[in-house]
């Protein structure tokens, strides 16, 4: 694969809701989506964001004033998101909502300041029946308070336990047909996301002019 100037390389955190070892949604970042980057999409460096680690959410951990002063996996996990350029979550869906580990790193980021911010963000997700459907839908509703820009389209929904098989016992994508659709939800968020950076540029540019 040709190489690309630095700057010129969007920078994705992604985060898994799930916490186990073979996890599906774990298999669709870690051993499939950062595959595809490397292969076949230029311009792209996917890095995962380990959320096991992170306390559970309480603002006495913030330090005696609550001003920013962050558990050190939390400051860790806040400082990769700031530094990234773009967000994909991976999720399955638990009781039609966020799983409990990614609800946790969303409201520890949002903290202020929020490194969530004006971020360009995608939704994958595999779980059953609907594929992770209305977990989906409740993170674009968190998403809108705390200023993330979500793609519409593709839209990514998996039943794993939809025939042919997707998974193989350890969690890899196997289906050539997913992993296909998953590399469009993938260009379309650097698209995207590029698409915000040079907006922000120009809005800068125009602020900047103005008398």
């Amino acid at each position: 694969m040709a190489t690309v100037a630095e700057d010129s390389v969007i920078k994705v955190a992604a985060l898994s809701g799930s916490l186990r070892k073979a996890s599906y949604d774990e298999g669709l970042i870690v051993r499939a989506a950062i595959e595809l980057s490397k292969e076949s999409i230029v311009g792209m460096e996917i890095e995962h964001l380990d959320i096991s680690q992170l306390p559970m959410q309480n603002i006495d951990l913030e330090g005696e004033d609550h001003e920013g002063s962050f558990p050190p996996a939390v400051e860790d996990l806040r400082q990769k998101i700031l530094e990234s350029d773009c967000i994909l979550f991976s999720s399955p869906e638990f009781n039609y909502s966020v799983s409990a580990p990614l609800k946790n790193a969303i409201d520890w980021a949002s903290r202020p300041p929020n490194v969530w911010a004006d971020k360009a963000a995608a939704i994958i997700s595999a779980s059953a029946a609907m594929g992770g459907a209305r977990g989906q839908l409740h993170r674009r509703q968190i998403g809108v308070f705390i200023d993330l820009h979500f793609i519409n389209k593709p839209e990514f929904f998996l039943n794993v336990f939809q025939p042919p098989a997707k998974f193989d016992s350890q969690g890899n994508l196997i289906d050539e047909n997913t992993k296909e659709r998953l590399k469009e939800v993938l260009l379309a968020l650097q698209a995207f996301t590029w698409r915000l950076k040079n907006g922000n540029k120009c809005l800068t540019f125009a602020e900047s002019g103005s008398s």
